[in-house]
């Protein structure tokens, strides 16, 4: 069987579409890569490509994204909700079929080191982690952009690659190796952002919270609404609807309501069919009684 891995860079712009479209064009371009889903938002300025091939495809493919991500955005004039650091921002390989995740962890290190000798500085995370405090992105990218001036100077947070010095034009990347996770927003009927974080703080596992669950509170200008995103590390051991319930919970001590939840990039059909099976109360339901999944088997 053919050896298939997984990658998801996500891209500092979310508004041109023309630039958005340019950098996936990189992607299309590599033989054997098959994208999967991409998808850009105004109010994040971002864009989240999912895609998939051998690891040498996705490689190659991820490479010639981030260069293209490097030539046209310039992070000197990039604004958005999400928390960013770089053009790239992020590039994680995930195995997929014969896969290892010690093969997507060289994988990793292969493009952090091309992307270094840009002049970009790299970091690597989770399963790549050189040290127990660079697994976590959010840790990493603490500071964004704009506060990366000051913390790459400092010796505990010297890049894996490239130079000590932030790039004015393209930023920071962080480039790891890890399991699939979901990416999970809900949003909320309120404009203000404070509400958003508290539950968000509320919610994740470095509040307190939910153990597989990392969130933020984001401000959505254009739907005047505010919006909890999360990404959900582990989804067979803390579901979507398991987020979702405690969220909306927690959205009415504050008297605001959940209008809406998305879904960013590609999930795991078990992760939807959990949720599908505890607000339906399916009794012994399984994955075989898919009609498409039969289908797919059947070919």
């Amino acid at each position: 069987m053919r050896k298939l891995m997984e990658c998801v860079p996500n891209f500092s712009e979310g508004r041109d579409e023309s630039i958005v479209e340019s950098i996936i064009d990189e992607a299309r371009k590599v033989e054997g890569i098959t994208i999967l889903d991409y998808s850009y938002d105004k109010d994040h300025n971002r864009t989240v490509l999912t895609m998939i091939g051998s690891p040498e495809e996705v490689k190659n493919a991820s490479i010639n994204c981030a260069k293209k991500a490097a030539e046209l955005i310039d992070m000197s004039k990039h604004e958005g909700a999400h928390p960013r650091m770089g053009a790239t921002d992020v590039i994680p390989f995930t195995p997929v079929s014969n896969v290892t995740i010690d093969e997507c962890v060289e994988v990793a290190k292969e493009v952090g080191a091309e992307m270094g000798s840009w002049g970009i500085p790299i970091y690597l995370y989770e399963d790549a982690a050189t040290s127990p405090k660079r697994k976590n992105l959010a840790k990493i990218r603490k500071g964004q952009y704009e506060g990366f001036f000051e913390k790459i100077k400092k010796e505990e947070w010297k890049p894996d690659f490239g130079p000590q010095e932030m790039n004015v034009k393209s930023g920071g990347t962080v480039v790891g190796a890890r399991v699939p996770l979901v990416a999970f927003n809900i949003n909320l009927d309120t404009p203000d952002v404070k509400i958003a974080d508290k539950i968000a703080k509320t919610v994740r596992h470095i509040g307190g919270g939910l153990r597989f669950v990392k969130g933020i509170g984001l401000k959505l200008e254009e739907r005047n609404q505010t919006q909890v995103s999360m990404n959900l590390v582990n989804f067979e051991k803390t579901a979507v609807y398991q987020a979702f319930e405690m969220v909306k919970m927690e959205a009415k001590r504050y008297g605001v309501n959940v209008v809406g939840s998305e879904v960013i990039g590609t999930v795991p059909m078990k992760s939807l069919l959990d949720a599908a099976e505890y607000y339906l109360q399916i009794e012994d339901f399984s994955i075989e009684q898919i009609l498409e999944k039969k289908l797919l088997d059947e070919q």
